[in-house]
């Protein structure tokens, strides 16, 4: 069972996961989030993806995270994301032991009132960025509309995101173009759509970012 709402913090979305008797292999597609989670008592935290991941769960394990929307989870954690791309790391590596205590019977409240004690007001520059991206907007065009040269935008993509902003352009519009899909829209109307040269672009591009074809990710 998974499920996810909204929380009270702009740009935090709360999620949990029951596994059931039989375990789960789940693969988790970029999409430029942070997540602070809880796992039966442990807190770890998944940095930015480049490309899909498999996460392999234990029969009975429960799941409870904040995830935190692309530029929003660095200034909360204390590290800058590119620390933090591809790896799934203890809390305790990041912040003093003693202050990474969730109680097992409301671990979801537990990550609140962590996350609200550090929490800092995500800064417009940098979630306008990722607003650009996720528009489709092209990368000179972002530069030019939030005043950055270009290195200075590789910079602050890179502290922000974990990664360039080509990349989190090519990682967004993958989030669109499958949900596009999803939605029953033709392959080639995506591509077409979505700023791909063609069908044979799209799922080259899926299958390069999330590890198997566009067919499998909507089966």
């Amino acid at each position: 069972m998974y499920a996810e709402w909204r929380t009270g913090l702009p740009g935090v979305l709360a999620w949990r996961r029951d596994v059931g008797p039989a375990g789960s292999t789940a693969r988790i597609l970029p999409d430029g989030c942070l997540d602070l989670m809880w796992r039966d008592g442990d807190l770890l935290v998944a940095g930015p993806d480049t490309t899909a991941q498999l996460a392999v769960s234990a029969p009975g394990t429960r799941w409870v995270a904040l995830r935190f929307a692309a530029g929003i989870g660095p200034a909360v954690l204390g590290v800058p994301a590119a620390e933090l791309r591809d790896l799934r790391v203890p809390l305790t590596d990041l912040w003093p032991a003693a202050a990474c205590h969730v109680p097992d019977d409301d671990p979801l409240r537990g990550l609140h009132r962590l996350v609200t004690a550090r929490w800092r007001r995500p800064d417009p520059l940098v979630t306008g960025i990722a607003a650009r991206l996720r528009s489709g907007t092209p990368v000179a065009a972002v530069a030019a509309q939030t005043g950055l040269s270009a290195r200075q935008l590789l910079r602050r993509s890179q502290e922000s995101f974990g990664y360039g902003p080509k990349l989190l352009g090519r990682i967004m519009r993958l989030q669109r173009a499958l949900g596009r899909a999803q939605a029953g829209v033709p392959f080639a109307t995506v591509a077409a759509e979505e700023g791909y040269a063609d069908q044979a672009h799209l799922s080259r591009d899926v299958k390069e970012l999330a590890g198997v074809p566009l067919t499998t990710l909507l089966s």
